[in-house]
C-alpha cells in the first residue's frame, strides 16, 4: 500500500502517471476514489475547490431508506437504498449515521384514506428494512401513537385538531460534507492523492491537464482511466451529459422555534401521495424546515440560493400541523442544492425525474457518473469503477467498500470507551481521541482552551479546526467553517466562530500537515 498522506491543498508533488484521475470530490468522487484505491488503483483525486464544495453539504442529511421511491413503484431503487442505508449504518459508517424517529401526524387535515395509506407505506418500508437485513434495534418497526404519545414526541404539534401520529424510522448523518470529509480522508489512508484548489482545464481519457489555485502552475497527469463525479457540473467535461438540475431548499431554525422537538416531524403535501415537508432536528440543536423540489433553470452557480417562493412555501406547508408555526422571522439560515438528475424523455416535473445514477462515456473516453443521491453513493462508485476496470482492461481487485468501515467507525462499546468529549465522538467516532491529541501537539495549548466553544450556540472548537487543517485539507476560513464544521449554515454562528477559525489558521501557519 502506498504511504498514507492527508487531504492536500495545491498540486505541489503529484504523480505523472497513475491509474485512475477523479474529478470531483463530492460523496460520489470522494466514494469512487476511495473504491479505486482499495482495489489496488494508484488514484489521484482533485476538486476545482473544496471537499463537498457542491451539492453534497445541501442534502437533507438524511440516509434515506427508498420510501419515497416504493410509492412511486420504483422497487429498485428503493431496495438499493435500503441496502446501502443499512450499510453505512451498520458497517462503513455507525459513528456518523444514527436512527431518527420520524413522526406523520394524524390531525383533522389528514382523511382516514391518506393516514391508511402512510401506514402502509410504513410498513413497506419496514419490509425494505427486513429484505436489507438491516436489524430492529437499529431502525425499530414502525407504531401508530394516540394524541398523547404524539404530543410527548412533539409538543409544538396542533392539539385540538390532533388524532394521533405514525411513527416510523429512518438514518440521519451527524453532518453530510463530515461524511464525504471522512471518505476522502479515508481514500487517502489507503494512498489516494487527495488535492483541492486543483480545477481541470481539459480532460480525455488517458489524462487531464490541471491548474494549481494556489500557485497558478500547471500539470500534465496520465492516466488510464479519468471518472468525471463533477455532478451537475458534467456537462463541463461531458457535452453529451442532459441534466435536468433540481433544486432543495431547506431553512435553518433555531431549535426554539419549535420548543422540545425531539424527532422529524413529516407534512404530507397536499396532492401528492410521496412529497412531504419535513421538520429535522439536528445535533447541534437547530431545526432544518425542508424540502422543496423545483426545477432550476440557467447556468449551474457554484453555491445556488433558495428563492423567496421557497422560503414562503416551506413555511406554508408545515404552518397547519402547529400551534404556533415558525414564520419568517425564525428563520436563520437557508441553504439550496441542485441535484444532477438525468433527462428523461417525455418528463416534465423534476419531482418525477428517476434518482438512478448513470455511468456514461464520452467521446474522448471520459467515464461520467451522474444521478443519484447521497445514500448510494458507495453503489455508484462500485458501478462505475466496474465499467472502468472493464473498459480500460485494469487489473484491480474487487470491491471492497460494502465490508471496509471508515476512519473513526467503531462499535457502540468502542465509541463509549473514546476519553474525547462527546461533540468529537460524534464527528469523529474512534478519531476523536486523535483529533484532541493532534491538536494538543500542533499548538501546545491545554484541553480547556482546545475544547471551549466561542458561545453556547456555537458549540464548534479549537481542536476540531485544527485538525480540519492538519488531516482534512482545510485552507482557509470558508473551509473551516462552511465545510468542515458548517457553522456557517447561520450567519450570526459564524461571525461568532470566525475569530476561532483565524486563530488555528494563525497556530498552523508555520505547521507541517502530518497524515
Amino acid at each position: 500500500m502506498p504511504a498514507a498522506r492527508p487531504v492536500t491543498p495545491g498540486l505541489a508533488g503529484i504523480p505523472d502517471e497513475v491509474d485512475v484521475v477523479v474529478v470531483g470530490l463530492g460523496i460520489t468522487g470522494a466514494g469512487v476514489a476511495l473504491d479505486a484505491v482499495t482495489r489496488g488503483l494508484s488514484v489521484l483525486a482533485v476538486d476545482a475547490h473544496d471537499l463537498a464544495f457542491g451539492t453534497s453539504r445541501w442534502s437533507s442529511k438524511l440516509v434515506h431508506g427508498g420510501l419515497r421511491y416504493l410509492a412511486q413503484g420504483r422497487l429498485a431503487i428503493a431496495r438499493e437504498s435500503a441496502v446501502e442505508r443499512g450499510i453505512l449504518m451498520g458497517v462503513t459508517a455507525p459513528h456518523l449515521v444514527h436512527p431518527l424517529p420520524m413522526l406523520t401526524p394524524v390531525d383533522d387535515a389528514m382523511s382516514r384514506s391518506r393516514a391508511a395509506l402512510t401506514w402502509s407505506g410504513l410498513h413497506a418500508g419496514d419490509l425494505l428494512r427486513r429484505t436489507a437485513h438491516t436489524s430492529a434495534r437499529t431502525l425499530p418497526r414502525p407504531r401508530r401513537l394516540n394524541a398523547t404519545e404524539t404530543l410527548s414526541l412533539a409538543p409544538a404539534l396542533r392539539a385540538d385538531t390532533l388524532r394521533g401520529g405514525l411513527l416510523g424510522w429512518d438514518g440521519q448523518l451527524e453532518d453530510d460534507a463530515r461524511l464525504v470529509v471522512t471518505v476522502a480522508r479515508t481514500a487517502a489512508s489507503y494512498g489516494a492523492d487527495v488535492r483541492t484548489r486543483a480545477p481541470v482545464t481539459s480532460a480525455t481519457g488517458t489524462g487531464v491537464e490541471l491548474r494549481d489555485e494556489l500557485t497558478g502552475a500547471t500539470y500534465a497527469v496520465r492516466a488510464r482511466a479519468v471518472v468525471n463525479a463533477t455532478g451537475v457540473w458534467a456537462g463541463d467535461l461531458d457535452d453529451r451529459v442532459r441534466l435536468r438540475p433540481s433544486r432543495g431548499t431547506h431553512l435553518v431554525l433555531r431549535g426554539s422555534a419549535l420548543p422540545h422537538t425531539r424527532v422529524a416531524v413529516v407534512v404530507p403535501l397536499p396532492g401528492s401521495a410521496s412529497r412531504f415537508a419535513m421538520v429535522l432536528p439536528q445535533p447541534d440543536g437547530t431545526l432544518h424546515l425542508g424540502l422543496t423540489d423545483v426545477p432550476a433553470a440557467g447556468p449551474v452557480p457554484d453555491v445556488p440560493t433558495p428563492s423567496e417562493q421557497e422560503v414562503d412555501f416551506l413555511l406554508d406547508a408545515v404552518s397547519s400541523a402547529f400551534t404556533t408555526p415558525p414564520v419568517r422571522a425564525h428563520v436563520v439560515g437557508a441553504y439550496a442544492g441542485l441535484r444532477p438528475l438525468l433527462e428523461v424523455a417525455g418528463t416534465d416535473a423534476t419531482a418525477d425525474l428517476s434518482r438512478r445514477h448513470a455511468v456514461l462515456t464520452s467521446r474522448t473516453g471520459v467515464t461520467t457518473v451522474v444521478g443519484g443521491k447521497l445514500t448510494t453513493y458507495r453503489r455508484m462508485a462500485e458501478d462505475t469503477l466496474d465499467a472502468v476496470v472493464a473498459s480500460a482492461r485494469l487489473t484491480a481487485g474487487p470491491c471492497r467498500t460494502a465490508s471496509l468501515p471508515l476512519l473513526g467507525a467503531g462499535t457502540p462499546e468502542q465509541l463509549r470507551a473514546c476519553t474525547a468529549p462527546a461533540r468529537l465522538v460524534r464527528r469523529f467516532g474512534t478519531d476523536a481521541d486523535l483529533v484532541l491529541a493532534t491538536a494538543r501537539e500542533a499548538t501546545g495549548l491545554d484541553d480547556a482552551e482546545l475544547l471551549a466553544p466561542p458561545s453556547e450556540e456555537v458549540p464548534v472548537t479549537l481542536a476540531e479546526l485544527v485538525f480540519a487543517l492538519t488531516h482534512e485539507g482545510a485552507h482557509d476560513v470558508d473551509d473551516l467553517l462552511e465545510r468542515r464544521t458548517r457553522v456557517g449554515l447561520v450567519a450570526a454562528d459564524r461571525a461568532v466562530a470566525e475569530p476561532l477559525a483565524r486563530r488555528a489558521l494563525a497556530l498552523l501557519s508555520r505547521a507541517t500537515p502530518t497524515g
